[in-house]
């Protein structure tokens, strides 16, 4: 099966387990609902739960094991989407080519939307731990790595970086560190988690975390040179909010031709990690990355 075929029919099963985690009500906080479905459902490209899956198929994992986690990433990745386009953060009126949680339902139900898929993220995991005990050791563990990368040592303290750094310059060092906890460690809890569940050896988690920092750093650079040279309409959203926010970012750090070659460097270097470790069986792994590199949204 080729890459898209495989994407295309993951996505399709990430789509339909978040639909079903969650649910819409008819209670009456079912607004609550409304707003977290709202952000959930919008599409976007599953990339984290999608490299769960893909892990699991690496390892001959099980799918139906890993899916709660797999969604409960997404869950968390979409509850800090919602905060990050609130007016005290990024102030974005659009996301995946619609308003913004917050401009529909208001900010304060946009906050508590976010809480709420947060805490349903754990719920998923918790509910899925206790009626399938087997294994609990390895899904606990999965757990802890899923919220040591959301909290204050991963995408939270990496987003407190970035509100700090408005409007004035950065080193690269703390540029580097505040993405590889922003962005970074939610990419890379979706891989180890997954490589965890599947109960992988040693050495496969060095080379699986080898590749989940370099598409991590990858991945916000791209963000990067496409908030320059983006297109909207493909995007979803504005470009140019990086320089409006005066932002410190790799493009302002190194120049456009430097991060692009950085890019591809950190893509390559990811793609030899999983191919010297797994040979054929990375496939999917090397395509997603050169997806990644080539994506226009």
């Amino acid at each position: 099966m080729d890459f898209k075929n495989k994407m295309n029919i993951w996505v399709g099963e990430v789509n339909k387990a978040l639909d079903a985690f969650v649910p819409e009500k008819s209670s009456p906080e079912a607004n609550i609902y409304r707003a977290m479905r709202y952000s959930l459902m919008a599409g976007g490209k599953r990339m984290r739960p999608v490299l769960s899956l893909a892990v699991c198929e690496l390892l001959d994992g099980s799918m139906e094991e890993v899916m709660p986690y797999a969604c409960a990433i997404e869950m968390i990745h979409t509850y800090s989407l919602i905060h990050d386009d609130l007016p005290a953060m990024d102030n974005d009126d659009y996301r995946r080519g619609r308003l913004t949680s917050h401009k529909v339902f208001g900010e304060g139900i946009a906050v508590l939307a976010g809480d709420a898929l947060l805490n349903h993220a754990f719920e998923t995991m918790i509910n899925y731990t206790y009626s399938n005990p087997g294994g609990i050791t390895a899904k606990l563990k999965a757990m802890s790595v899923i919220a040591t990368a959301s909290g204050a040592n991963g995408m939270i303290g990496g987003q407190v970086v970035d509100l700090e750094s408005e409007d004035r310059e950065i080193q690269a060092e703390i540029l580097r560190y505040m993405h590889r906890c922003k962005t970074g460690a939610m990419i890379n809890a979706s891989v180890l988690s997954a490589a965890i569940l599947c109960k992988a050896e040693k050495k496969d988690i060095e080379a699986l975390e080898t590749y989940s920092n370099n598409i991590g750093l990858a991945f916000q650079i791209k963000d990067d040179i496409l908030d320059i040279e983006g297109n909207p309409e493909k995007l979803g959203k504005n470009i140019g909010s990086d320089i409006d926010n005066k932002k410190t970012t790799f493009i302002t750090l190194y120049g456009m031709e430097a991060s692009k070659r950085m890019l591809a460097e950190l893509t390559a270097e990811a793609i030899d990690a999983v191919e010297a470790r797994f040979a054929e069986k990375a496939g999917f792994l090397k395509y997603l990355a050169e997806y990644l590199l080539k994506r226009e949204n």
